[in-house]
């Protein structure tokens, strides 16, 4: 039996999404919580706990961006032509986001408040419509020959646009545990206080979202609900409402490391519940994996270079995030 390379490249884009999800969640997550912070010193050592990584965050948006291009390029076109505005509209916060990021610590303070709104603003942005495509996506893509062939303007109805929402309470509990691990004295006692409402916000998010996709789409539920099907997938509910109660009970007494753990946690769960409605679909109600791969000979090239590249953005990144280990506090800073 020969190595089938759709499905290794499948796992290198999963992988790529997840880790983009995850670590510039709690950036955009720190832009999200910014309205609820007033104190200058306060909002600054926020900003300062991701100062050293937030732009490196962003590799794995390329890289998963770039993997599905290499790798299904069928696929990549027909979710571009899909998602064109949404997408545009994502990339412009970020572009928000990170220029009110470096210029927010140039400027004088009476300009600073300019600053500080971009940078709510590029968050709430770029997070809303990475959950509204998501939303949009989950929905399906219609296809015909080799071609999108749907509405442009698909993504404007119930669905995307509560995932949109959904994925803000989630960079939200992100960005506020992170704070919670990064943080001390009034900062993170406040962050404490705010993950509990957060944590029940995103467990809703995730049980309508549950409830929702199958009731949306007969295949989602006879995956789910079928037996034995039932039987095996039960454990990810189950761990998503024991992260939930421990993240609780952790966020109640204090503590410092559990809470973010425990929040990735959770939205590693709902991820992982999100590619069992999915799999083997690329392109859900059109194309499977195979349907649209790139030829094998192409796939092979591309998995030689992303075998070498890989390796190297993690060591990188665990080496940044190594250095700057340890808390944040007031008044220290990176600019």
């Amino acid at each position: 039996m020969g190595v089938d390379l759709s499905i290794i490249w499948a796992v290198i884009i999963v992988f790529g999404v997840m880790m983009y999800v995850v670590m510039d969640g709690f950036d955009l997550g720190i832009g999200i919580l910014f309205p609820f912070v007033r104190d200058k010193a306060e909002r600054d050592a926020m900003m300062n706990s991701v100062a050293p990584v937030w732009d490196g965050n962003e590799t794995w948006l390329v890289l998963g961006g770039a993997g599905l291009y290499a790798a299904f390029p069928l696929a990549y076109s027909v979710i571009l032509s899909a998602f064109y505005l949404p997408l545009m509209f994502m990339l412009l916060g970020l572009v928000f986001r990170g220029v009110a990021f470096e210029f927010r610590f140039k400027a004088k303070d009476h300009k600073r408040h300019i600053w500080d709104k971009a940078f709510i603003g590029g968050s709430l942005i770029a997070t809303f419509f990475q959950g509204v495509t998501l939303g949009a996506f989950i929905n399906g893509v219609p296809v015909q020959n080799r071609a999108f062939a749907g509405d442009s303007l698909a993504w404007l109805s119930p669905f995307p646009l509560f995932t949109g929402v959904a994925l803000i309470a989630a960079y939200a509990l992100l960005g506020c545990t992170w704070l919670i691990l990064k943080t001390e004295g009034p900062l993170q006692q406040k962050m404490h206080r705010i993950a509990r409402p957060l944590a029940v916000l995103l467990l809703a998010a995730i049980g309508i979202v549950s409830l929702w996709t199958p009731l949306a789409e007969p295949s989602i539920a006879d995956r789910w609900f079928s037996l034995p099907n039932f039987f095996w997938f039960l454990p990810v509910p189950i761990l998503v409402l024991t992260a939930f109660y421990f993240l609780l009970r952790s966020a109640s007494r204090g503590d410092h490391a559990k809470p973010f753990l425990l929040t990735l946690a959770m939205i590693f769960l709902g991820f992982t519940g999100l590619i069992i409605s999915l799999w083997p679909n690329i392109v859900p109600g059109s194309l499977t994996l195979w349907q649209a791969a790139a030829p094998p000979q192409s796939q092979g090239f591309t998995l030689v270079g992303a075998l070498f590249i890989i390796p190297i953005i993690l060591v990188y990144t665990a080496w940044s995030y190594y250095v700057f280990r340890g808390k944040v506090k007031l008044g220290q800073g990176y600019h």
